[in-house]
């Protein structure tokens, strides 16, 4: 387990909230819990947009953003690091 993955997120409030636009930093594979979609499968591509619509907790540690992909009409646990805000993009674009 990786430094990272031992600090205690929910001490924090949650990254994003529901509705924020979010980027994908990654592509995410299908690691069982997606009934449609064959496991190792991609689910969601680098750079793919979409929008928090929920915020769950994962072993009492870590927030889970569901995030609504439209353009693949799939929503998508992911963790916050996996993410970056719309905003965020556009500002680092225009650097």
């Amino acid at each position: 387990m990786s430094t990272d993955d031992r600090e205690i997120e929910v001490y924090s409030p949650p990254i994003y909230m529901p509705g924020d636009k979010v980027i994908s930093k990654k592509n995410i594979k299908n690691d069982g819990t997606m009934y449609d979609k064959e496991i190792g499968e991609v689910v969601v591509k680098k750079g793919d947009v979409g929008y928090v619509r929920d915020i769950g907790v994962f072993l009492q540690q870590f927030y889970i953003y569901a995030v609504d992909f439209v353009d693949r009409s799939s929503i998508v646990g992911m963790r916050g690091r996996e993410l970056t805000p719309v905003d965020v993009q556009k500002t680092e674009a225009n650097s």
